[in-house]
């Protein structure tokens, strides 16, 4: 059975357009590829067509195909409310995770899937403020100024994939995790003072949390042990100790103790050099009052 909006010109993925990410169609993830047949079988199955399954869970059709072709990640809300629209019997939700992966640059899928188990998590940042804290506005501006520059539709899915992390905070119990964040971070206006201004508000707001320290390493200091770049310690609830390196796109998880051990050790000088977490939320109030 095939509904009259089967053979559009939008059914078909045309010859060459990038998939999410940037890369070519044929190299769509899998699980999306997957994911999005199913969802059309059991459309099909119900006697639906786009539109009028569109008008039952409230997303456009061209959405609908989107999402059937893997062109675009859906929402965990999409794939609950299709799955029980469509009767699926738990089928789609059963992708759900793995779909939530399919977000994320495929450099970074490992990381967060570690993150997103963590029960320990701390950040030393010296370029943009962790992902974590990242407020919508923020993190669109971010993703604007990459080069090569992204699609619309793959900034839109990076932005909702930085977002959807967040819920890291949500969980139950929740997680503890520190930030130490280069002053220079804080005062670089990225998507002009207004973004930067709310994200400073961001950051005091989430310190307010008792499970999370923010502490600011001032550019004024003599020592700073953390030179070589970036960095984020995590540790998973069975008390593995992980590390995550990345620069230009080229990651590293690394989970042998020797180097693990070495950042430890660098990520407890950094915060014994950082303004203290009360220090650092005094400091952050003073930047806002020069805004």
């Amino acid at each position: 059975m095939r509904d009259g909006h089967e053979c559009d010109e939008n059914d078909e993925e045309p010859p060459g357009r990038p998939a999410p990410g940037g890369s070519p169609a044929d190299q769509i993830p899998g699980v999306l590829r997957a994911f999005g047949r199913q969802l059309k079988w059991f459309r099909l199955r119900a006697g639906l067509d786009r539109p009028a399954f569109g008008a039952l869970v409230g997303y456009a059709p061209k959405t609908i195909a989107a999402y059937e072709q893997g062109r675009r990640v859906p929402p965990p809300a999409f794939i609950d409310l299709a799955d029980g629209v469509l009767d699926a019997g738990g089928v789609l939700g059963e992708l759900k995770a793995e779909v939530a992966q399919a977000q994320y640059p495929a450099f970074f899928r490992d990381a967060a899937r570690l993150e997103s188990e963590a029960v320990e998590l701390h950040v030393y940042a010296n370029q943009v403020v962790p992902g974590l804290l990242q407020t919508n506005s923020y993190a669109t501006a971010v993703f604007r100024m990459m080069r090569p520059p992204l699609d619309d539709a793959t900034l839109e899915q990076r932005v909702a994939g930085r977002l959807a992390r967040q819920t890291f905070f949500s969980r139950r119990p929740a997680p503890l995790a520190t930030f130490v964040i280069d002053e220079s971070v804080l005062r670089r206006p990225i998507g002009g003072r207004t973004v930067l201004r709310e994200q400073l508000e961001h950051l005091l707001a989430a310190a307010l949390r008792r499970t999370v320290d923010i502490q600011v390493m001032p550019l004024g200091r003599e020592e700073n042990a953390g030179l070589a770049g970036p960095f984020t310690l995590m540790e998973t609830g069975d008390g593995r100790r992980i590390a995550y390196v990345e620069v230009q796109n080229v990651s590293r998880v690394h989970t042998e103790r020797p180097a693990v051990r070495g950042l430890e050790t660098k990520y407890s000088s950094l915060r014994a050099q950082a303004l203290t977490p009360q220090e650092s939320m005094t400091f952050i109030e003073c930047l806002l009052g020069e805004s």
